[in-house]
């Protein structure tokens, strides 16, 4: 395995790479060091070939609670414009490598999601969430512009325009039930149950087509900004290629000879 994290927990089973964050006495909150070895790993993970699903969770009682006051704000104070724009640019570069991951990511929100743990989660695929997993994007709390790390742009395509505003706007906490009911998560499940239901969706889709889930992630990427004309047109021309990849002839196969198929 050569994605050896040592700020968060890795590990590689079944076709499903997990990334636990694991500072859970500071609620998961992100240090300098965590943010680039999350970076990093994303990237890494696109060469990973045996890994076909990631799952981000967090240890103890919340997700992530956004960065640490202690090992980031603070010290922000005593950079220049060059190296704050270095560090919101890093920020955002985590955001860009977990899109551009044509892989699906499953976020298991397991508690507390805040700041940029929330764009953390609104980055990922699919969002499974226990009861406890209240969330919200605290920036403007702290005197920071709500758009942050993608928010502006990836919330409203959620939950809506006058929802993402509202919560951009004003910081608050919604619960996971409000949460779920508005769109921002999948769905709710019993928080005993939810690493079980995020293995179980998680090795599903390992198991899955990969080819053919990363050209409908790249489709979703690509056409939330172009007219319906020029989706269709990508669209045909995608699914003529995914036509001639093997996963398309094992399907036919699998189903004449009435077996499951294997795909590659």
């Amino acid at each position: 395995m050569s994605i050896e994290p040592k700020s968060f927990l890795y590990e590689v089973r079944e076709g499903v790479g997990t990334i636990t964050l694991n500072r859970p006495e500071r609620l998961n909150a992100l240090t300098f060091e965590v943010y680039r070895e999350l970076t990093d790993t994303f990237a890494a993970l696109r060469d990973e070939e045996e890994v076909r699903a990631v799952v981000i969770t967090g240890a103890g009682r919340a997700f992530c609670s956004g960065g640490d006051v202690l090992d980031i704000i603070g010290p922000l104070f005593e950079r220049d414009m060059a190296g704050l724009l270095e560090f919101t640019r890093m920020t955002c570069e985590l955001v860009r490598n977990i899109r551009a991951l044509r892989k699906p990511v499953i976020a298991a929100l397991n508690g507390t999601t805040a700041g940029a743990g929330a764009c953390i989660a609104l980055a990922s695929d699919i969002r499974l969430a226990a009861p406890t997993a209240k969330i919200a994007f605290l920036f403007v709390r702290v005197g920071l512009s709500g758009a942050d790390m993608g928010a502006a742009y990836l919330l409203p395509r959620l939950v809506g325009l006058a929802k993402a505003t509202e919560m951009l706007y004003t910081g608050d906490f919604i619960s996971a039930e409000e949460a779920a009911r508005i769109g921002l998560y999948n769905r709710v499940v019993a928080a005993e149950e939810l690493e079980t239901e995020t293995r179980a969706l998680a090795e599903r889709l390992a198991r899955g087509p990969s080819f053919a889930l990363a050209m409908t992630k790249e489709m979703l990427d690509r056409e939330l900004e172009v007219s319906l004309d020029t989706a269709l047109e990508w669209e045909a021309q995608a699914q003529a290629v995914c036509m001639q990849h093997p996963d398309y002839r094992e399907a036919y196969e699998a189903f004449v000879g009435k077996r499951a198929p294997k795909f590659k």
